[in-house]
């Protein structure tokens, strides 16, 4: 299946993200985010990476706030959204908290791709909005670690995911 290109605007910045393969088997997409002096300069930059998460916008998830090494994002909770004991799905709660990692991973302009993650649950949830915060623990030009914490509206932690990344740093 050939998927064709698509540009959008958001805020008045647009996003055109084109059909490229990456090798032979694989159509991937690129699209016109281009971090200035390697650092995401304006939230309208990072809304342009996240507007490429076809998987996160689906589920609901929307971008809060970002910065260099962190990210906050929010899913009101919805029928979709639960399983069949009637709490949020783990795998909802997981995307949330993969949403904050791929935003703050991918912060500071070098394109990072998660090699590790895991995620503990410590309560469940029914009904309201879960917010995911992603903050940096530690970072190096080919790795960086980063913690996020999923709580529910009365601010109850939900669940603490950790990850890790490669970063593809160019060489100099």
């Amino acid at each position: 299946m050939t998927l064709p290109n698509t540009t959008g605007e958001k805020n008045g910045f647009k996003v055109v993200i084109e059909r490229i393969p990456r090798h032979r088997h694989d159509g991937g997409y690129r699209s016109n985010f281009n971090p200035v002096n390697g650092i995401l300069p304006t939230m309208e930059d990072t809304e342009a990476f996240f507007e490429q998460d076809t998987f996160a916008r689906h589920a609901g998830i929307e971008l809060l706030e970002a910065g260099a090494g962190r990210a906050r994002v929010r899913m009101e909770i919805q029928r979709m959204h639960a399983n069949s004991h009637g709490t949020v799905h783990g795998g909802a709660i997981y995307t949330l908290a993969d949403a904050a990692f791929a935003l703050a991973s991918n912060s500071h302009g070098i394109p990072a791709a998660a090699i590790n993650a895991t995620i503990a649950y410590m309560k469940s949830a029914r009904s309201g909005t879960l917010y995911a915060e992603a903050t940096e623990f530690s970072r190096n030009p080919k790795l960086a670690t980063y913690t996020v914490e999923v709580t529910d509206e009365s601010g109850e932690k939900i669940a603490l995911f950790q990850g890790m990344v490669y970063r593809r740093t160019p060489r100099q």
